[in-house]
């Protein structure tokens, strides 16, 4: 069986869109049901930890008092609420940090394109040291001075004659004295 001839699915369409709608609506259900033990667990706790007020047969001055005592724990709730939020944000920022290093680790990280500055050398300076240079600085006044060798040119002569010294037995003990 070659790449171009898919095998043929094992299951039919239409069995396939029943199982989709079988499994949607079971999702759907579960879902409705979370959302309604989320809204009762919500009660619950609401209901343990503040009780219900009875405000009936209340004087004012017990009622100011009453108003104070909220008062005082709206304000231990927000604080404690403040601090929460600080800790979370605060370890949110260190997760980032963490995950921005894991990233460089990595060395995936897209290292941007940098443009072509032409800037003069006292411009350079000037940026990197402020404004307390103020002479130009010479940068080749520091580096060494290399002599060239200039190489030995052989003189061009004519051939013949080079050919004519070395013929016979005198060119050969020439050559054989220049090589040592």
């Amino acid at each position: 069986m070659s790449e171009a001839q898919k095998p043929k699915p094992k299951i039919t369409a239409s069995r396939r869109l029943f199982l989709k709608t079988k499994v949607l609506k079971k999702a759907s259900l579960l879902l409705a049901a979370e959302k309604e033990e989320k809204k009762n667990e919500r009660e619950r706790t609401l209901n343990e930890r503040v009780p219900p007020l009875q405000l009936s047969g209340l004087s004012v001055q017990e009622l100011q008092t009453l108003c104070k005592e909220l008062q005082q724990k709206i304000d231990s709730v927000d604080e404690e609420r403040y601090d929460i939020e600080v800790k979370v944000t605060k370890n949110e920022r260190e997760i980032a940090e963490l995950s921005h290093k894991i990233y460089e680790l990595k060395g995936k990280m897209k290292r941007p394109a940098l443009k072509r500055v032409k800037i003069s050398a006292d411009a350079m300076l000037g940026a990197l040291l402020g404004s307390k240079v103020k002479e130009s600085v010479d940068f080749k006044a520091n580096l060494k001075t290399v002599k060239k060798e200039e190489d030995k040119k052989e003189e061009v002569t004519d051939w013949r004659k080079n050919v004519e010294a070395m013929s016979g037995m005198e060119g050969r003990k020439k050559l054989f004295d220049a090589g040592q």
